[in-house]
């Protein structure tokens, strides 16, 4: 089984004209082994942090009105012990602080703030502030603890689409943490909802996308997920490169777990799916296509349930795994890729 999680610290399309998944899944109707699990936070390989770009600022120079000088004005929200902590901090001693260094009371502050600016632009760099800090351990934890977890996730609904973008970058840095995503998994509809309705390709896609990686790097609430197998099919066929490997890491996560394989396989795919097994195919993107149909080819139906699904033929198992698919004829001329991995991985899958 290969598994994905993605961390980030940090701040082009097929069809950009054709709006959001709604409509394209309109379009795409009529079209009609497993791998080790990485571990949830690893030291090195597919693991990212969202990082935003770190801004250039003197500490000598906060300006009136600005996002540090309010954040010294506010109290520390619920669980901190206040008793001791001033009402005020000084702009520049959190200026001068990375985000690993920020101490409980300036998270507080920082979520007090998030909650009470009529300012998109302010919102959206607290929340930069806030998921940065939560690629840290010990902040997702203080954040978990103040109920900060639930009031970053209200501004999934902003209006801000760039607010909402750095919603789910936080987020996703705080789904690094297992107890998190206990309180986080309430949010996978509103997510998943996100992605249907967003343009294809765009920012706010590929930032649900990358929580949704996190959220499934266990199997503890992939089973969320089943009625959204037929939306990441129709996505991963229009997409562009970077969105088909996010996409990528969602399926292959799902597709580790054998308690997810029958929901996969009746799902709903694009008959142009199996088009993408080709050398023209961008290397990142056929890998994972490779690994994810390896962990398909691990489920064995009866001969009583394979019968019923050939009766589907848009069915995923249709398209990729039954004798009469074209994926048999196209696998063997992987072969000749240039890409040593793909050809071991096409090797694997022949035998």
């Amino acid at each position: 089984m290969k598994c994905y999680a993605d961390c980030r610290m940090g701040e082009d399309g097929l069809i950009p004209r054709l709006g959001n998944m709604k409509a394209l899944l309109g379009i795409l109707a009529g079209a009609g082994a497993s791998y080790g699990l990485y571990k949830l936070l690893r030291g090195g390989g597919d693991g990212e942090i969202n990082k935003a770009s770190p801004r250039k600022s003197n500490a000598m120079a906060v300006q009136p009105g600005s996002l540090m000088a309010k954040v010294s004005g506010f109290n520390v929200v619920s669980k901190v012990d206040s008793g001791n902590l001033t009402a005020e901090i000084a702009s520049s001693e959190i200026l001068s602080k990375s985000p690993g260094s920020l101490e409980p009371r300036h998270l507080g502050m920082l979520l007090s703030l998030l909650q009470s600016s009529p300012s998109p632009a302010e919102r959206r760099e607290v929340l930069i502030t806030l998921g940065n800090a939560a690629a840290f351990t010990v902040n997702q934890d203080l954040l978990r603890e103040f109920g900060g977890l639930h009031i970053i996730a209200g501004f999934l609904s902003d209006p801000s689409p760039d607010v909402r973008v750095q919603t789910l970058n936080a987020l996703s840095n705080l789904s690094m943490n297992i107890r998190n995503q206990e309180q986080l998994k309430i949010y996978v509809p509103s997510v998943v909802q996100l992605i249907e309705m967003s343009p294809v390709n765009s920012d706010l896609q590929l930032a649900a996308l990358r929580l949704l990686t996190n959220l499934t790097v266990t199997d503890n609430h992939q089973h969320l997920m089943k009625s959204s197998i037929t939306l990441l099919l129709s996505l991963l066929v229009v997409s562009n490169e970077v969105l088909q490997i996010q996409v990528l890491k969602v399926l292959v996560n799902l597709s580790s777990n054998p308690d997810m394989m029958d929901d996969i396989v009746q799902a709903q795919a694009p008959a142009s799916l199996v088009l993408l097994f080709d050398g023209c195919t961008s290397a990142d993107v056929l890998l994972r296509l490779l690994f994810f149909v390896g962990n398909l080819r691990a489920w064995r139906p009866s001969a009583h349930v394979a019968e019923a699904l050939r009766r589907r033929q848009d069915s995923l198992y249709c398209v990729l795994l039954d004798s009469s698919s074209q994926f048999h004829s196209r696998l063997p001329l992987l072969l000749s890729h240039p890409d040593e991995e793909i050809k071991a991985q096409v090797a694997r899958l022949l035998t």
